[in-house]
């Protein structure tokens, strides 16, 4: 039996921390699995870490059934979030015929939708007809010609406010979690204190009730380089005597995530 939301709901209830990462093939799924990792984001970043694409926009809606359907082929505990890609949510009937296929197809039990108070129309229409939704606020990578580049969002006063007005019309609305990316600790903080659902940082600091990071990255295998908040997890184990595998850098960084060791 396949986590769900409300294991998630519990596990924020009583303050345990909750270790996602991006998966996008069955082999590091099932090693994720393995490792403890309880959500698996199938995320649009496989175009940058997979395609060799300079953004995520390229990636298409083929795409991510594709990878969500080898996730979830290895995989039978973990929870399955699918990014809906770049202009597969231009309004609320195409973008629950989307995500529809993102779970019946694909195999998700989850999807993730990037934006704020201008998304809020969708992420209920969704919600009324079961299809469980992670809302994405903060840096937008769909949006990164708009903003000019993978910069930390939410600096102002009043861009923080937005924010956080937009999370707690999120909940409101229906979506089951949230995830922010690259804003300020302090306001990431606020934010998770402020909504009853999960929240998942990337980048937000460590009082997120969950975290994630793209696997690639915390392997040290990304093309150009990690960002700045990520950690090198198959690094740390050369100075150890024991054999060094991708399975063990995964349970370290579980591990750090439970014990709140990650983000420092």
């Amino acid at each position: 039996m396949r986590y769900t939301s409300q294991h998630f709901l519990k596990m924020k209830q009583q303050g345990k921390n909750i270790a996602v990462l991006t998966a996008y093939d069955a082999s590091f799924a099932s090693l994720m699995e393995k490792a403890g990792v309880e959500i698996i984001l199938v995320g649009d970043s496989l175009g940058m870490v997979v395609q060799g694409n300079d953004s995520t926009i390229p990636v298409t809606i083929e795409d991510m059934i594709y990878h969500t359907q080898c996730v979830s082929r290895q995989t039978d505990k973990v929870l399955i979030m699918a990014d809906l890609p770049f202009a597969t949510t231009y309004n609320p009937e195409i973008c629950y015929h989307n995500a529809a296929r993102l779970l019946a197809e694909g195999g998700a039990q989850m999807v993730k939708i990037e934006g704020g108070a201008i998304m809020l129309e969708t992420v209920g229409f969704l919600a009324q007809r079961s299809i469980p939704v992670c809302a994405h606020l903060g840096l937008l990578p769909q949006s990164v010609y708009r903003l000019g580049g993978y910069q930390v969002q939410g600096k102002s006063e009043q861009d923080a406010q937005q924010i956080l007005e937009d999370a707690l019309a999120m909940e409101a609305i229906g979506a089951d979690m949230i995830l922010l990316e690259c804003v300020p600790a302090d306001l990431a903080k606020k934010i998770t204190q402020s909504v009853t659902v999960p929240v998942i940082g990337i980048g937000a600091g460590k009082d997120c009730d969950a975290q994630v990071l793209v696997s690639y990255d915390m392997l040290g295998m990304s093309l150009n380089g990690s960002p700045s908040f990520s950690h090198n997890f198959l690094a740390d184990q050369t100075n150890s005597s024991s054999e060094v595998s991708i399975e063990k850098a995964f349970k370290a960084y579980v591990n750090s995530v439970k014990n709140r060791e990650f983000p420092n």
